[in-house]
């Protein structure tokens, strides 16, 4: 038998494979396709304090190798989820993380106040591709001082595992991560999208209403191979990859430069079943490798 379970900020996961927010919505969708118990964990679609219409369609759009979005972060707020979403969720046999959004820090502090309190909501990831409103709408990852001090605000409102998203939309994303280690953050995912835009030359016109859109899928892949592989080597708490995993060999890749768990976000558009497939191609993989334990391939890179 091959082991899959790894450890992330002390949460032991059955396996490393999670779900990417916003791409599972709040997994009952997905419960016709999937045994929802085999996942490593399931990140919820984007909360935010009160409820977000998002931006006006279009706002998605396929490119080649990948898609746009500009949902906006739509949703229904934190009362809703609460009272509509949360109950189904804390009958499954998974671990379940709260991603959360605000656009300012007492935002981000209120909705860890509230969440904090539930008893299913094992950890918090922290999207800091949000724009600060109080300071010009500057996005809160893009900088190490922000970075900190939004991830170090919210470090002394909960004990729960902080998981910090960050945006690959910045120069040198080893500063960023140092500094949401550094602030208290448990563990770093990454990438979150590429900023991205198309046009439609018959209308001349841009595709999406927002004129751009976070790029995901597989054209981004060799960027989140690249910047997890900086951050591994940069921060101590453990590393989770995101960006073009569709299936195990991806996953694979991201785990063998060091991620000790993967998010598959944009495949699960294309394949209900992404997530159960690269979970069974992970453990063939080991078998025919005589590798007994996940943690005996993770960070195996030759270089």
């Amino acid at each position: 038998m091959v082991s899959l379970k790894v450890n992330i900020a002390g949460l032991e996961l059955k396996n490393p494979v999670m779900t990417a927010s916003g791409t599972f919505g709040y997994a009952k969708e997905f419960e016709d396709f999937i045994d929802l118990s085999h996942l490593g964990a399931i990140i919820v679609k984007s909360i935010s304090l009160k409820p977000r219409q998002g931006n006006p369609p279009p706002r998605t759009v396929e490119t080649p190798s990948g898609m746009l979005n500009a949902i906006g972060l739509q949703n229904e707020g934190v009362e809703k989820f609460l009272s509509e979403k949360l109950p189904y969720l804390e009958k499954l046999d998974t671990i379940i993380i709260a991603n959360i959004v605000g656009e300012t820090i007492d935002e981000f502090k209120e909705l860890v106040k509230i969440l904090t309190l539930q008893t299913r909501i094992d950890a918090f990831e922290i999207n800091i591709s949000c724009p600060n409103v109080k300071k010009g709408g500057m996005i809160f990852g893009t900088s190490p001082d922000s970075t900190f001090e939004i991830i170090n605000a919210i470090r002394t409102i909960t004990e729960k595992p902080i998981i910090a998203k960050l945006t690959p939309n910045v120069t040198d994303i080893t500063s960023i991560a140092k500094s949401a280690e550094d602030a208290g953050a448990d563990a770093i995912s990454l990438i979150n999208t590429l900023l991205g835009m198309a046009v439609d030359i018959e209308t001349q016109r841009p595709v999406l209403t927002n004129i751009t859109g976070g790029l995901s899928g597989p054209a981004i892949k060799p960027i989140g191979l690249r910047m997890v592989y900086e951050v591994v080597k940069k921060v101590k708490i453990p590393v989770i990859g995101i960006g073009g995993i569709m299936n195990y060999k991806d996953a694979l890749e991201y785990l063998l430069i060091g991620a000790k768990a993967v998010q598959i976000g944009t495949a699960n558009f294309i394949n209900p079943r992404a997530t159960i497939e690269i979970i069974n191609g992970i453990r063939n993989f080991l078998e025919q490798k005589n590798i007994s334990d996940i943690n005996d391939f993770i960070r195996t890179l030759k270089v």
